[in-house]
């Protein structure tokens, strides 16, 4: 009985010690795994280890970690709901609130994702990630309702159901692309331990004349290997690719190096590896510089601010090899993560970083040259390049406002795919009508011309309509942004017309309108009030504006001879007020020869008395008859103010200035 029951406790202590081995042997396995960002493959062996184990404080980082696997690979819906079991699970680090939070946020989830910053920075006061997200999700809920001007599209001939990403032009016509892919044909058979999917590989397509982008094919064989390819680049004269190739490993860190190759014919020759570090770290994502001697990309190797950062390298031409690397600095670097850099030819690099105040996920960024390889003043490209999801792997075409970018935001096929963006051109127009100021029939055949501070000058004729525009001068616009513009009207038997128009300021299209009614010289032409003082020829000075108003008329119509006449009403002796309205006349004639320098010749004064009494517009004359026909003092006092006028007629229109007209005082 001893033996039996000795033996019977031997074999339950067995029982127990192999179930606890193999139990510590799950969470073993799968901390391998994820160490060697294998994640999806560690997920199934932690939620094994899970349903194994006891231990509270072990199964609550269990949980923490499922979710970190599927934050990293970037499933986000479901790293909420295992951060939120395992902060329900009393797991210790207030990092999983963090994560939480930045999920919410990267869902557009705005409200949420502030309230687990703030309850972070409860539990972690000192950590200023929390009031950075507080920050970044109240700017992105501005961001998303003051959107900027550029356009964004979705690419759905290049996307498939899986992750494409990272774009760039392989031709300097932006007319063929390259770009990386995890779709079904991939050059491998194995399936990916950190996606769960294909592994990636570079692929190609053309722009037809008509903007149809071609079915997709993979790059010959000596880019893809049955290896992970991707995050390409090209140098200038497209005949040497740089790109990103991981390896595949059983057990142990899976790294990712930088690859080079030169083209050979239609292909790419033998790439051969750019030593940059133990291939322990991860090294991808290269950028290369306009003049190819600096080659931009991120790495998690030590020296760093956290995470991913950038870095660069340089070629020596004379030793035929690359220099070491050097940190970008903490100025573009943060404690997150810093990918997918590209620098344009005007100098300026675009990167994609979690760790810079941004929208949700990976934001595209834009730093300003500096310097030689030195870079500073990130700016977020806000919404609609970037989203709550993530956007990265931006690539322009040479000397445009327009490229691609990468984007998991939804309105695309699945996973990551390529949209288009562009920055639409501020156009400008004018247009307008001519009229004739007393019947407003329109006026065909009036010359409309236009000169602007760029130096540009043209002119139309009004059409059947009396309309005219400036809009497109041939492949260019009439008008420019940041210009101003003069405009003359002009028309046989009438007064030209003034106008002025700028397109300064203005960061959007517009389509200006005018309307000009020019005034025929036929008839008098009344001017506004001009008052003297009582029973005197004397102008007063508010008179003085009124007939600055006919200056204008003289200086922008220098070939008319008018005649200006001064008008009385009835009342007092015809004689007398014909010599007043002489003497007024005369006052404004002075007035404008002396003081404005309108040449003598051109000007006569004209005494008219009580002799041609008002025309209204409606054919009521002005007279002594009707005005004392009036009801009340009122009225008459009215009518008899409108008598009191001055006015102008054209006498003819073919003068000749002998001289330079005097420079007004």
């Amino acid at each position: 009985m001893k033996t039996l029951k000795f033996l019977s406790v031997f074999i339950l202590l067995f029982v127990i010690n192999f179930t606890i081995k193999a139990q510590k042997n799950y969470v073993l396995d799968a901390d391998v795994a994820f160490s060697g960002y294998k994640y999806y493959q560690a997920i199934e062996l932690y939620k094994k280890a899970y349903t194994k184990e006891s231990n509270k404080e072990t199964k609550s980082r269990i949980l923490f970690q499922i979710a970190e696997c599927y934050r990293l690979k970037e499933d986000g819906t479901q790293a909420a709901v295992w951060y939120s079991k395992a902060i329900t699970s009393k797991y210790e680090d207030p990092i999983a609130i963090l994560h939480l939070a930045n999920i919410y946020k990267s869902q557009g989830k705005y409200e949420e994702a502030i309230v687990e910053y703030n309850k972070y920075k409860a539990a972690n006061p000192g950590d200023k990630r929390g009031d950075a997200g507080v920050k970044s999700s109240t700017d992105a809920k501005a961001w998303k309702e003051n959107p900027s001007k550029e356009v964004v599209n979705a690419l759905p001939l290049l996307n498939s159901e899986d992750y494409d990403f990272s774009p760039i032009f392989s031709d300097k016509k932006g007319t063929e692309i390259y770009f990386t892919s995890t779709r079904q044909g991939s050059t491998g058979t194995e399936v990916s331990d950190v996606t769960g999917m294909n592994f990636d590989d570079i692929y190609m397509s053309k722009r037809d004349n008509k903007g149809k982008w071609s079915t997709p094919s993979l790059l010959n064989a000596t880019i893809n290997s049955p290896a992970s390819e991707g995050s390409a680049c090209l140098n200038s004269k497209k005949n040497t690719i740089y790109f990103t190739r991981c390896g595949v490993l059983k057990k142990g860190v899976m790294g990712c190096s930088i690859y080079t190759a030169t083209k050979s014919g239609q292909n790419w020759g033998e790439p051969t590896l750019i030593p940059i570090a133990n291939d322990t770290f991860t090294v991808g994502h290269p950028a290369i510089s306009d003049d190819d001697n600096t080659l931009v990309f991120s790495s998690n190797m030590p020296g760093g601010q956290g995470g991913k950062d950038l870095w660069y390298i340089t070629y020596d031409k004379k030793a035929k090899k690359w220099s070491d690397a050097v940190n970008l600095g903490a100025e573009i670097n943060t404690p997150g993560d810093e990918m997918f850099p590209y620098i344009r030819d005007n100098g300026e690099l675009y990167f994609a970083s979690t760790g810079l105040p941004g929208m949700g996920g990976l934001d595209l960024f834009k730093a300003k040259s500096k310097g030689v390889n030195q870079w500073g003043n990130p700016e977020n490209l806000k919404y609609p390049m970037n989203s709550e999801a993530n956007d990265f792997g931006i690539v322009f075409e040479d000397g445009q406002n327009r490229g691609m970018f990468t984007t998991s935001r939804t309105g695309g096929k699945g996973g990551d795919d390529i949209w288009e963006f562009y920055t639409p051109q501020i156009l400008f127009s004018l247009k307008g009508t001519v009229k004739d100021v007393e019947t407003q029939k329109p006026i065909p055949g009036a010359k409309v011309k236009i000169v602007g501070t760029d130096g540009m000058t043209a002119e139309v004729l009004t059409d059947d309509n009396g309309a005219f525009s400036f809009i497109e001068n041939g492949d260019k616009r009439y008008i420019n942004p940041n210009t101003s513009y003069s405009l003359v009207v002009e028309k046989e038997k009438y007064l030209s017309a003034k106008g002025k128009e700028s397109t300064v300021g203005y960061t959007e299209s517009k389509n200006f309108e005018h309307e000009y009614e020019l005034q025929p010289m036929r008839g008098p032409i009344k001017l506004p009030q001009i008052l003297y003082a009582y029973n005197k020829a004397d102008l007063l000075p508010e008179s003085k504006d009124s007939l600055n108003y006919l200056y204008n008329i003289m200086i922008d119509n220098p070939n008319i001879v008018i005649q200006l006449r001064s008008h009385t009403d009835f009342r007092g002796n015809n004689t007398y007020n014909e010599k007043l309205s002489q003497r007024r006349a005369q006052s404004c004639v002075d007035y404008l020869v002396k003081e404005k320098g309108v040449a003598a010749d051109r000007i006569v004064a004209k005494g008219m008395g009580e002799m041609e009494p008002l025309k209204m517009p409606d054919g009521t004359l002005l007279d002594e008859k009707y005005i004392n026909s009036l009801k009340s003092e009122e009225e008459k006092e009215a009518a008899h103010q409108k008598n009191r006028r001055t006015d102008f007629k054209v006498l003819r229109d073919d003068y000749v200035p002998t001289t330079a007209p005097s420079t007004p005082n």
